[in-house]
């Protein structure tokens, strides 16, 4: 029987050249990678611009994501401290996590307590008192007990203190390790140097900055010193690597950004020194209006100014080159003030103003509540705020 034959089948015949192939195949995988590759920009455009927009828009509300209650309802202070809060009073020191939990607790008696608080660790000191101790994210790592009352101090990243102690007319600054050994002590001359109003210390604990205040007939003068007690202090009389005067202006804040750079604030301008060997002046801002709060951070110099031609205040921000970067009017005085990446948050009681280092106003209103600490949380436009007795996470919306 003849088998019947199928004209839709073909037989085809093996190419002549197998590389035409080839290269069909790979023009199709070149394409198709192409298309990939525009779609995926496309979407990471669409939510770079989506982020853009969220940002950096004003927003009327703020709506509470979550709530963590805390048992405890003393009077306390709170302070951002690496992945958590530090919270501080009389009778205690401890370290909370974002959900409200106690990590640790040191129990302490303290009259007067106050914090200063670095990216590595931090000091709680007796203000008026004569105990200083000493916290890593672990936990306590060193107390220190003076022999004079405490009047400023300063830590490091690595937990050094520096303190200035009241001694009548003769004041003392000693510098201490975390666990209490002394490290340098500087006896003051008030008539030769004047009085220590402000200190600092670099991350690395090995330059303090000083800044003292003297009296005469001819008016107050400011001066600042930076003392390095590292390698390139050693050949320098008292360590002394840099010396300026500042005539007519209170001294009366200093610290350093990273390691190139540290400032100095007085009430009428401030100073930005390059600390690169031997700190050098890089640049000096008169402040044409009366400085209400200094805030800063690794990138940013912050001011709130008063007004002095019309009412209200000024926020201002200059990067770390003393370029101002924002000037804008802010609706009404605030008593707290931080940087935080490149937004500055305001709050006192239970209002709160958000400004961003562009100078959007991103909020300005009530977060129904006492604010006691407040910091950005993971995401857009949401925030961890503390209360008396309990941790909210908010996020602001139209």
């Amino acid at each position: 029987m003849a088998q019947k034959k199928k004209p839709y089948l073909r037989i085809l015949k093996a190419p002549d050249d197998l590389s035409e192939i080839v290269k069909k195949v790979r023009r199709f995988r070149r394409a198709k990678i192409r298309r990939v590759l525009v779609v995926a920009v496309l979407l990471i455009l669409a939510v770079c611009g989506t982020y853009l927009l969220m940002k950096n828009q004003s927003y009327g509300h703020a709506r509470i994501s979550s709530e963590y209650e805390s048992d405890i309802s003393d009077p306390s202070g709170y302070a951002q401290f690496a992945g958590g809060i530090v919270r501080y009073n009389r009778d205690g020191v401890a370290f909370l996590n974002r959900k409200n939990e106690e990590q640790w607790i040191q129990p302490t008696q303290l009259k007067n307590p106050v914090i200063t608080v670095k990216e590595d660790a931090f000091a709680v000191a007796d203000s008026g008192g004569n105990d200083i101790l000493v916290f890593s994210e672990d936990g306590l790592t060193g107390e220190i007990e003076t022999t004079l009352p405490i009047e400023k101090m300063a830590v490091s990243d690595k937990g050094i203190i520096s303190v200035i102690l009241r001694n009548e007319d003769t004041p003392t600054i000693i510098t201490y390790d975390a666990t209490g050994n002394i490290l340098v002590e500087l006896q003051v001359s008030p008539g030769a140097m004047g009085y220590p109003t402000a200190l600092e210390l670099s991350d690395d604990g090995n330059i303090l900055a000083v800044s003292y205040l003297s009296v005469g007939s001819t008016g107050i003068r400011s001066k600042v010193i930076y003392y390095d007690f590292g390698e390139e202090g050693q050949s320098r009389p008292d360590n002394i690597i840099f010396s300026g005067e500042y005539d007519d202006t209170v001294m009366a804040e200093l610290f350093f950004m990273e390691a190139d750079r540290a400032v100095a604030v007085g009430d009428d301008r401030f100073v930005i020194y390059r600390m690169s060997g031997t700190p050098e002046v890089e640049k000096e801002i008169e402040m044409p209006q009366e400085i209400q709060s200094v805030f800063h951070s690794d990138q940013y110099i912050g001011f709130v100014l008063l007004n002095q031609e019309k009412s209200g205040y000024e926020l201002r921000l200059y990067n770390r080159l003393g370029e101002q970067v924002v000037s804008r009017e802010i609706p009404g005085k605030y008593s707290h003030v931080k940087l935080d990446g490149d937004e500055v948050i305001l709050y006192e009681g239970e209002r709160c103003c958000i400004v961003t280092a562009t100078g959007i106003l991103k909020y300005d209103g009530s977060l129904d509540g006492e604010v006691l600490e407040m910091f950005r949380a993971f995401g857009v436009n949401r925030y961890y705020v503390m209360n008396v007795d309990e941790l909210r996470v908010i996020y602001l919306t139209k």
